[in-house]
């Protein structure tokens, strides 16, 4: 199935730029665009890397280059639009349409405790377990494999995929979304030596999870200790992150993978932890931080503040820091030249006090004679 670059263009109400009427069968991102499909170019100056018959570009004459302008030369036909990834999305999926979800009810392989509270359209699919006094809201999906204990309270419009674990009274807010393997409510890493061994603390708070919120595959996020672990509203986690007890987690976080936070910390509202970041705990995080990758964060960091590096210091400083490492061999070979040249200026000095004696004994001895 082809269709004309003409309708592609009404579909995302964009501009064309070229021949409307060449036929594109399907839709590629650049590095794997050919003759025949259509692909995003989110900057003109890649263009000269686009095999592909037509592509989608931004709309600013910043990015554009001028290639859009009447009488350019351009050997790739363009819809040019406001936002090109929305754009793309679109003509992505009108050649790759989404398989549509089956309602499908409570599955007869499910293991629904007869006290649980589903709404009439909950989807449970084989092989998930939902134990006693379980709330589960209208439209939400509990994949295979997913476990939800006691107590927990679910939203509607939740996504629950394949093997996802919810410790007992789990609350979980509208519209979320848990990947595959997530653990939420386990036991946090909180021990105290009694007789000479190690012995677990009180786990006897859960977790709050808000509204909007995504958390990726292999995520984990402990229950409090007496209160609940928080995460507010809108904030998104990447696969394989570890949130320990008691914290709270502000709204609109956007939290990468790998990174790991001890227990008891915060974070205020917009903030950004980059790969690998690790926080210490009861660290206070302020609102619109952004914590580099790999970033070791010891110490609170104020709201808007931008911090790399072990320890995490702010940007200017990591920056002066590197600037300086940068320079150690350079400064290495100076400081070896201006050793050898002190050793020299020394073997110098000696040798001619050697010489000043000399003459001086000398005089000594004629004047006795």
């Amino acid at each position: 199935m082809t269709t004309p670059l003409v309708e592609l263009a009404k579909l995302v109400d964009g501009r064309i730029v070229g021949n409307g009427e060449l036929a594109i069968r399907g839709a590629a991102a650049l590095d794997q665009a050919t003759t025949g499909d259509i692909t995003l170019l989110d900057s003109i100056e890649r263009l000269t890397q686009c095999r592909a018959t037509a592509a989608v570009v931004p709309a600013s004459e910043e990015e554009l280059g001028g290639a859009t302008r009447p009488g350019s030369a351009c050997a790739v036909a363009l819809v040019v639009v406001d936002d090109v990834h929305s754009a793309f999305t679109t003509i992505f999926l009108h050649f790759h349409p989404r398989r549509p979800a089956k309602r499908i009810g409570v599955h007869s392989l499910a293991v629904v405790d007869p006290s649980a509270q589903l709404a009439d359209d909950v989807d449970v699919h084989p092989g998930a377990t939902i134990g006693p006094d379980v709330r589960i809201g209208k439209g939400t999906t509990i994949h295979s494999g997913t476990h939800i204990m006691a107590g927990c309270e679910i939203g509607p419009g939740v996504t629950l995929m394949p093997g996802v674990t919810l410790y007992d009274e789990t609350l979980i807010g509208d519209r979320t979304t848990i990947h595959a393997g997530a653990v939420i409510g386990g036991y946090g890493f909180g021990y105290q030596m009694v007789e000479g061994r190690h012995d677990r603390q009180a786990q006897l708070g859960n977790v709050v999870i808000g509204a909007d919120v995504e958390i990726g595959a292999g995520t984990t996020i402990d229950r409090g200790t007496y209160g609940p672990t928080t995460i507010g509203d809108g904030t998104k986690i990447d696969n394989l992150v570890m949130i320990a007890h008691n914290c709270r987690i502000g709204r609109h976080n956007l939290i990468c993978s790998q990174v790991g936070i001890a227990g008891s910390t915060t974070t205020g509202d917009y903030v950004v932890m980059a790969g690998q970041v690790g926080v210490r705990d009861h660290v206070q995080i302020g609102s619109g931080a952004v914590l580099g990758a790999m970033a070791g964060v010891s110490n609170d960091v104020p709201a808007g503040a931008r911090v790399f590096g072990i320890p995490a210091t702010p940007e200017r400083e990591q920056k002066l820091k590197q600037a300086a490492l940068a320079k150690l061999p350079e400064m290495r070979r100076e400081f070896r030249a201006l050793r050898h040249s002190v050793e020299e200026l020394i073997e110098q000095n000696a040798a001619s006090e050697h010489q000043q004696h000399t003459v001086r004994q000398d005089d000594s001895d004629g004047q006795a004679a």
